[in-house]
């Protein structure tokens, strides 16, 4: 993958997730606001439960036919209209599974309503899963950005006017649902464009699909459960006055985590492709992204440690929040090996370890689960942010052990200075910025521009100055 073509794709995935992420952000928010800690709680539990039995249903599909895609195009009119009929069989399996699971679970019969409701958006976001795999493949990220964009400022938009006029939560869970849908549709009127569908079911191949995906199904299933653990062992010790605590710490640290994924993502087709180049070239993609992630981290991590009681307060303007301040900054730890864990993915994808990788999430969420029980029956909240630790420790061993033994060995000596650097200049800027006592706002606004300038500068740096990273980056690849 060119420069020009990964920068464009990266900035088409980013749009998308940036605007999920401020969505999202401004939609818990005024829950938090308006309808207080227990229905954040309710909302966010249910939400967990969809995004759950979601990954199962389809980010295994969606990973396999985004790597067989970019090597097989020709295959795309009959992985569309096969993969969309066994998409929809799968996520029609995986909300009745919700439906389910929920039912024998002690919740209170609203948490239990706002559960299903919610669980129906299963279904049209797994069968766009399916159109977003081949325009990944197709690397053409720009179309799943005009799909979406439009459709979730739309969406908040309409969620905030019915906060206002003090509808519930599953109001809001239904138009979670109609908006999904809508997504959907469009996607698969801008991809039949350029797509001739096979209009053509063959059972042959639906299974052969099945049984090709069902460990990037696991690895996918469980690596979302990892994220989602805490608030469900939150919900059944404590409760989802709890939850809604708690998720003030997953919604604070979404931007970080979504700007991350698309940035991964974006880069997987490029990771694929250049394993029939040579070691040396996988190896030096897969350096540029953990270093690209890791100037991301390490900066965010410092903003939570000098800003994150500010954060709490100017965005929940709830004294019910401030509580949960020690434990994101314990949370936040985690965030260090979180850009090795999440290359590793993909480059053990990429070159055909999946079942290695699905060994590691299982291992992982084996020591989340096992320590989780205990540190969170002990420790409420500052349970769940150690249980983290212990999850993000697990992975980064077990990826460097694999990726060391099989594949070949990093040299972190060009991958952590740079964002070493900018960490230690964010530092200083706060240090200076805490003399002058200023306000909120200020603050964010000079170490914002702060951080935008060096990263510039190491950036530059990186590629031999601003002619030559100008001339790499818009030049024809």
């Amino acid at each position: 993958m060119g420069q020009r073509k990964l920068l464009t794709n990266s900035l088409s995935l980013l749009v998308n997730r940036l605007v999920q992420s401020i969505t999202s952000f401004v939609l818990v928010a005024s829950i938090a606001r308006t309808l207080g800690p227990y229905d954040l709680g309710r909302y966010l539990l249910a939400f967990s439960y969809y995004y759950i039995f979601m990954a199962i249903a389809s980010q295994g599909l969606k990973t396999l036919f985004t790597r067989e895609l970019s090597r097989n195009p020709q295959e795309i009119p009959a992985y569309l209209v096969s993969g969309t009929f066994l998409q929809m069989l799968l996520s029609i399996i995986a909300y009745v599974a919700q439906v389910v699971v929920v039912f024998l679970l002690p919740y209170s019969w609203d948490t239990t309503i706002t559960c299903y409701i919610m669980g129906l958006t299963i279904i049209p976001f797994s069968l766009s899963n399916i159109t977003e795999a081949i325009f990944q493949a197709q690397e053409r990220m720009n179309l799943i950005c005009i799909s979406t964009v439009p459709v979730y400022i739309l969406r908040l938009l309409i969620m905030l006017w019915f906060l206002h006029l003090n509808y519930g939560i599953n109001y809001l869970a239904v138009i979670l649902a109609i908006s999904e849908t809508v997504v959907f549709i469009i996607e698969w009127i801008l991809i039949t464009r350029s797509v001739t569908p096979k209009w053509e079911i063959r059972q042959d191949f639906v299974w052969h699909l099945f049984k090709s995906a069902w460990t990037f199904m696991l690895i996918d299933a469980v690596g979302i459960l990892s994220g989602r653990m805490a608030i469900l062992i939150i919900s059944l010790l404590g409760s989802e006055l709890m939850v809604g605590l708690y998720g003030v710490i997953g919604q604070l640290t979404l931007p970080f985590f979504l700007v991350t994924d698309s940035i991964s993502m974006a880069a997987f087709p490029g990771m694929t492709k250049a394993v029939g180049l040579g070691k040396e070239k996988s190896r030096s993609i897969t350096e540029n992204i953990i270093e690209m992630l890791l100037c991301i981290a390490l900066p965010f991590i410092v903003v939570i440690f000098f800003l994150g009681n500010d954060l709490i307060a100017f965005v929940y303007n709830n004294p019910d929040f401030s509580q949960v301040n020690l434990v994101l900054k314990v949370s936040c730890l985690s965030l260090i090996l979180y850009p090795f864990a999440r290359t590793f993915i993909y480059l053990l994808l990429a070159n055909g370890f999946e079942k290695l990788s699905l060994i590691e999430v299982i291992a992982t969420n084996i020591v989340g689960l096992s320590s989780g029980v205990i540190l969170i029956s002990q420790y409420k909240l500052m349970g769940a942010a150690f249980m983290q630790l212990a999850m993000a420790f697990t992975s980064f061993t077990l990826f460097i052990y694999v990726v060391y033994s099989q594949l070949f060995a990093l040299r972190l000596s060009r991958i952590i200075p740079r964002p070493l650097l900018i960490s230690v200049g964010m530092i200083l800027v706060f240090l200076i910025l805490e003399k002058f006592r200023l306000d909120f706002i200020w603050i964010l606004l000079i170490s914002t521009c702060s951080y935008t300038f060096f990263a510039a500068c190491l950036a530059m740096n990186k590629l031999g100055g601003a002619r030559s990273m100008w001339l790499k980056l818009f030049s024809r690849s």
